[in-house]
C-alpha cells in the first residue's frame, strides 16, 4: 500500500466562514460595559469597519442573544436598535431607503443616543401640548 492511496481530508477548524475575529469582541465588550458602569461613558464598535464575515456576525449575534427591548426608527431608511441578552449592550443596524444594510454597530449604553429625544424636538412637543391644553 502506497501513501498515495490514503485519502486525506482537510477539515478547517471551527465553523465554516468564521475568521476568528469575532471572539475578541466579547472581551472588548466586557471592558466597555465595565467602563459604562464605572463612568457612565457610552461607547460603540463599528462592525462595518471590521473584517467580519456574515458567519462572524451570526456567531456574535448568537452569543450575545436577544434582550427585552427593540426599537425601530424610520428616517431615511429603517434603523433597528435591539438590546442583547446583556442589558446595556445594543445591536444597532441602519438600512438605506432600499432596505440594504448601510452600517452595523454594537453600542454599549444605558439608552442609545439615537433613541433620546433632541431638545428642539421636545420643545416642539411642548408647543403641541400647549395647543392641546388650550383647546380643553
Amino acid at each position: 500500500m502506497s501513501l498515495d492511496s490514503i485519502p486525506i481530508h482537510v477539515v478547517p477548524p471551527g465553523e465554516p466562514g468564521l475568521t476568528g475575529n469575532a471572539p475578541p469582541l466579547l472581551r472588548e465588550l466586557l471592558e466597555m460595559v465595565r467602563r459604562l458602569l464605572e463612568t457612565g461613558e457610552p461607547s460603540a464598535i463599528d462592525l462595518s469597519a471590521l473584517p467580519l464575515t456574515p458567519a462572524d456576525l451570526d456567531w456574535l449575534r448568537d452569543k450575545l442573544g436577544t434582550g427585552e427591548i427593540g426599537v425601530t426608527l424610520q428616517a431615511n431608511g429603517e434603523s433597528t436598535l435591539n438590546e442583547t441578552a446583556c442589558p446595556g449592550v445594543w445591536w444597532v443596524t441602519h438600512h438605506n431607503e432600499q432596505g440594504a444594510v448601510t452600517s452595523q454597530f454594537i453600542e454599549v449604553a444605558f439608552v442609545p443616543d439615537l433613541v433620546k429625544a433632541h431638545p428642539q424636538d421636545v420643545e416642539i412637543g411642548s408647543g403641541y401640548l400647549e395647543l392641546l391644553v388650550s383647546d380643553l
